[in-house]
């Protein structure tokens, strides 16, 4: 009986890291995918006699069931949008405004994929950029799933019907709404093309170095004309690589120009940590997540929640 029980869970196992990438997918919270992935595998471990091999496959069964639990939370937690999805854009130096009660889209660490997992490597990482993300939570529950299944993880029609316990037309027409939807707010389906992960890093790099050195026409040099910034869970969002110099002038002339640096990645996204000086040493201030284009950093997502730290495993404060 034990062999056959640990047979189980080494069957099960290989797809613990696709089903966070899908459940973060779902829910746009690493720590919530975290839960979910664990609760998918206790009712999976449960309900493991009841698996018929002759009907679906395991990872199909598997998908139904993490489905149910994505479906049950989003009922309870709702949505989870960045500000420029919420509100209209605003003055790089007008007040902040601070997001009460929202539940902001967090970053995924890229350590949680398992870098070196050979489940991990196979993860379309385009489909966890946060822009994609942050789309997604436009999309109804159900279209959201659709949507996920087919155009993401290329289920069948059937298959995803089995998964969202529905039919094939149904998926059909949920999976068309989705895309219309998708197309509305800006997300074409098609993969656009980008620099390498290495290029990427290279402009991340560059940004830091001109940071550190608070030099804001350089950084501004590394930004495209219409560059996008946003700091859940602040509300303040603005476009422009004017408007971008502006908020960092404000922002050195506020938190000092002596910074500390800790390179990241999320989402398939280089980034960064910011740690400020504040008195004899320096203090964790934002986790900056960068889209890097071919001819510049066309977006910066600023996370200041304590919940995004922790989830990075970042210390709040670095010695001098």
């Amino acid at each position: 009986m034990a062999g056959r029980e640990e047979g189980f869970e080494r069957l099960i196992e290989p797809f613990r890291t696709e089903l966070l990438a899908y459940c973060y997918r779902m829910l746009g919270s690493a720590h919530d995918a975290e839960d979910l992935v664990q609760d998918t595998y206790l009712r999976a471990w449960r309900a493991r006699e009841q698996y018929d091999a002759t009907r679906s496959s395991l990872r199909t069964w598997l998908y139904r069931i993490a489905m149910n639990v994505c479906l049950t939370a989003l009922e309870a937690r709702g949505r989870r949008p960045l500000p420029s999805g919420l509100v209209a854009a605003s003055d790089p130096l007008g007040p902040l405004v601070q997001g009460e009660n929202a539940a902001w889209l967090q970053p995924l660490p890229d350590s949680l994929l398992g870098a070196g997992d050979p489940a991990g490597a196979v993860i379309d990482r385009s489909s966890l950029r946060l822009a994609f993300v942050a789309a997604l939570q436009h999309l109804s529950a159900r279209q959201r799933g659709a949507l996920i299944l087919r155009d993401v993880l290329a289920f069948s029609a059937s298959e995803a019907a089995e998964i969202l316990d529905t039919t094939a037309v149904s998926v059909n027409s949920s999976l068309q709404r989705a895309r219309t939807r998708m197309t509305e707010v800006g997300v074409r389906q098609e993969r656009l093309s980008e620099p390498s992960a290495a290029e990427q890093r290279a402009w991340v790099d560059r940004y830091m170095k001109a940071f550190e050195q608070a030099d804001v026409e350089a950084l501004k040099r590394l930004l495209t004309e219409d560059v996008l910034m946003e700091m859940p869970p602040v509300l303040n969002w603005f476009v422009g690589r004017g408007n971008y110099g502006l908020f960092m002038e404000w922002v050195f002339a506020k938190a000092g120009t002596d910074w500390r640096l800790r390179a990241v990645a999320a989402n398939g996204q280089p980034g960064f940590a910011a740690y400020r000086r504040v008195g004899d040493g320096y203090e964790l201030h934002t986790l900056q997540i960068f889209t890097v284009t071919a001819v510049g950093i066309s977006r910066n997502s600023v996370f200041q929640e304590a919940e995004v730290f922790a989830s990075f495993g970042l210390a709040l404060e670095l010695d001098a």
